[in-house]
């Protein structure tokens, strides 16, 4: 009888190691899908809180930190040779936490932080000609740490800290009349360095800060209509299971979008990598950056492929790159 019951106390636990085991593969494998591959380190010096737009396949970087000096030197990186050229520098100040998009075969970037005030001035860059020339001051005054997007025809910069208070407000760029004009209908909180990513006709807009607490609500914006809609937070709900395993709540963190995915990562707090499915409003867990945790990097996405870059971690300041294979197996080889 003693038999008996030492192998059925034996049998019970091999059925729940089994189990529990099964639980581990499955997490542990939906983190290992996604690769981070090494790219062309940047050629500028290292820095945080760069800017960023990108047209057709090449990604423009600028402006930043680099613990001493607020810079304002201009680079371009070419997806397809993998190489990075410099081109004339931002005509502005030096400054960190600017904003910047393109629309059509101009980029703009402007306002930021210069090491004394936030700022308000901005620009438009003509990859053609490689100049630079200056553009109405944004319409929402000094401004850093803001979000910013654009369709075919519009610019749009909105959120951010204006050396007061956090903001909530939006304004849209006319590069025809070269006016701003505010927008309504954002319902969400006041923040700082959130982060918003494009798929097709939508922009998604969440994370960031304010108050010093990571913010839970996540939205999307409709380019067409001009309209938010508030989507589920980006937080663990106890009603849901689908979102038990979430750490997606960060500030200063980097974000793209690849085909009909969006996707965030490295920032405070977590610096894991998250996907966001548009048809379900759910994120999946994904490999987390293989360089250093960081905070304040940029992202450049084509639409076909993307990028992480530069950033700090405490008071290093980081000049690598990474590319990131959403569907690839991890490996640690590349």
């Amino acid at each position: 009888m003693i038999y008996k019951r030492k192998m059925l106390n034996i049998t019970i636990a091999l059925m729940a190691s089994v189990l529990l085991t099964g639980c581990r593969g499955n997490d542990d494998e939906d983190e290992d899908v996604g690769n981070w591959m090494t790219g062309a380190t940047f050629d500028g010096v290292s820095r945080s809180s760069a800017a960023a737009f990108v047209i057709g396949n090449k990604g423009y970087v600028g402006t930043g930190y680099d613990g001493d000096d607020y810079l304002n030197d201009f680079w371009e990186f070419d997806f397809d040779g993998g190489y990075w050229v410099q081109k004339a520098n931002f005509p502005g100040s030096g400054r960190s936490s600017a904003s910047a998009f393109s629309i059509g075969n101009h980029g703009y970037m402007g306002i930021g932080y210069d090491g004394t005030d936030e700022t308000k001035d901005f620009y438009r860059y003509d990859p053609a000609s490689n100049a630079w020339m200056p553009i109405a001051d944004f319409g929402g005054n000094l401004r850093r740490g803001a979000v910013s997007f654009s369709s075919d025809t519009k610019g749009y910069i909105g959120c951010g800290y204006d050396g007061t208070n956090d903001k909530k407000d939006f304004w849209r760029y006319n590069p025809d009349s070269d006016t701003w004009i505010e927008i309504f209908g954002f319902g969400g909180n006041k923040r700082r360095d959130g982060i918003t990513f494009k798929i097709n006709d939508k922009v998604y807009l969440g994370t960031g800060k304010s108050n010093g607490v990571n913010l839970k609500d996540f939205w999307s914006f409709d380019l067409g209509s001009e309209s938010w809609v508030k989507l589920r937070d980006i937080s663990v709900d106890s009603d849901d299971s689908k979102t038990d395993d979430y750490a997606i709540l960060r500030s200063n963190a980097a974000a793209f979008a690849l085909g009909n995915f969006g996707y965030v990562t490295t920032g405070t707090t977590n610096t894991n990598t998250w996907e966001y499915n548009p048809l379900t409003d759910y994120w999946t867990r994904k490999t987390t950056l293989e360089g250093i945790s960081r905070q304040d990097a940029i992202a450049i996405s084509n639409g076909q492929r993307a990028f992480v870059l530069l950033g700090r971690s405490g008071n290093l300041y980081l000049d690598d790159m990474f590319e990131f294979k959403p569907f690839d197996t991890q490996t640690d080889d590349d």
